[in-house]
């Protein structure tokens, strides 16, 4: 081993962040070879931890510490608003450099080599989330996949698609286009802040459905609130009349140990920079192989009239597939820990949030604090004390990263706070310090 991949391999098991980085974006220096090396060195790492806690499924503080030194973090940050965009862990941002490394080295590979390997990363997304390949679709985002739902479904005027009132823009707006261009109703459906229930949730929706009803196009993990929607039971309800039903789900994978399959869920758009470590730029979507055929595509080049395969929403000609391959080394990373662990962890961390937010005088829980229908997404607000003023404070005080959320006209506006695996007990406690301490101050 040569002295330079040598110094980079230490400081890549976190003596120096900025020298790691400042190596990998000088592409001469790092060898593909030795970043591979890398990568198996946490993967190494990540592996004796699982031996060591190999009975305990629910492991402490120390195993996600030591997960926690395979982000890049600058110094002293904590982030805790990834439910906009997350860290790459080590290995992403490692394969991401070396993938578009070959542009620099070899160009030839870009449309020879790496496009076989997009292949292999459509049947890592599809065994994560327990589906057929041919039913999985690489976009760039969540807004785009519902985009292809909805602008690829041949419907007329007066049918009617049903969405609640708390959908993100993404999800909304491509609705409004079908309105507007064809006449398609749109009714809207209030959904509890929390709701009560699960039947509360998926009555809410069926006494919405009429014999005009095609689509429901429901957020799944609704950022403004933190729900995790009942997707399998409002599908099974959807189902016995006839109707499809369309899931934006931009927080879902890496938070969720998702299941297609389970969920029976017609549609499903997610975007994976957000918690499953992957860089921006990338996105999934599913389409039940059943409907492949309904759906036209929006965009065409060679390839858009494939009934067979989701890749029909993929001809928009050259892409960025160094972010692909870096999707595929982010579900590598989340398998070597385990889906259902890191679930377990979010809604460990989320749970002891919302418990300890409702001691503090004041305080408005947004999120339920249900398991089922919640996740690592917590939304509150304190009486007396602007949103916006709390977001400031922790950041200046604690280096905390949060963020507000929700519309004031509605009664949604409050504080939105993320708590993924490389977020400790410690950190939320501080976090709360600094609530309680301008709940005093009431500002």
């Amino acid at each position: 081993m040569d002295r330079i991949t040598q110094e980079v391999k230490n400081n890549f098991r976190g003596h120096s962040r900025r020298d790691f980085v400042k190596y990998c974006l000088t592409g001469s220096t790092l060898s593909i070879a030795a970043l591979s090396k890398l990568n198996a060195s946490v993967y190494q790492s990540i592996k004796s931890l699982n031996t060591k806690y190999i009975e305990d499924e629910s492991p402490d503080g120390v195993y996600w510490s030591a997960v926690q030194r395979h982000f890049l973090f600058q110094e002293g940050v904590i982030m805790m608003n990834n439910g906009t965009v997350g860290p790459m862990p080590k290995p992403v941002f490692n394969t991401l450099m070396k993938t578009f490394k070959v542009q620099v080295t070899n160009p030839y590979d870009v449309y020879n080599y790496i496009p076989t390997k997009k292949e292999e990363v459509r049947r890592k997304i599809a065994g994560f989330i327990n589906a057929d390949p041919e039913e999985v679709a690489i976009t760039r985002n969540t807004t785009e996949g519902l985009n292809f739902v909805a602008n690829g479904m041949d419907l007329k005027e007066g049918d009617e698609v049903i969405l609640s009132t708390m959908e993100h823009p993404g999800g909304t707006h491509p609705w409004n286009l079908k309105e507007k261009r064809y006449g398609v109703k749109i009714v809207y459906v209030p959904i509890g802040l929390p709701p009560a229930s699960v039947d509360e949730f998926v009555g809410g929706f069926e006494k919405a459905i009429t014999p005009k009803t095609k689509v429901i196009s429901i957020s799944h993990t609704v950022y403004i609130s933190g729900l995790i929607s009942p997707l399998k039971e409002l599908c099974t309800m959807a189902h016995a009349k006839g109707i499809l039903v369309l899931a934006d789900s931009a927080h879902g994978i890496g938070m969720l140990d998702l299941d297609m399959k389970e969920m029976d869920v017609d549609f499903f758009a997610t975007s994976p920079y957000k918690w499953l470590g992957a860089p921006t730029g990338v996105g999934v979507l599913y389409v039940k192989k059943e409907h492949l055929d309904k759906l036209w595509a929006t965009l065409a080049t060679s390839g858009w009239d494939n009934s067979e395969s989701a890749r029909k929403f993929e001809a928009v000609g050259q892409r960025a597939d160094a972010l692909t391959i870096a999707l595929g080394e982010a579900i590598d990373f989340q398998n070597h820990i385990g889906k259902p662990r890191i679930e377990r962890r979010i809604k460990t961390l989320a749970g002891y949030l919302k418990r300890e937010l409702k001691k503090i005088p004041g305080v408005r829980l947004h999120t339920s604090q249900d398991f089922y229908i919640s996740g690592g997404l917590t939304a509150f607000s304190i009486e007396g004390v602007e949103p916006k003023k709390v977001v400031d404070y922790v950041r200046e005080k604690y280096n905390i990263v949060i963020r507000t959320v929700g519309n004031k006209d509605k009664g949604t506006y409050g504080l939105r706070v993320s708590t993924h695996i490389f977020i400790a007990q410690k950190h939320v406690d501080m976090l709360l310090e600094g609530i309680q301490h301008l709940v005093k101050r009431k500002v």
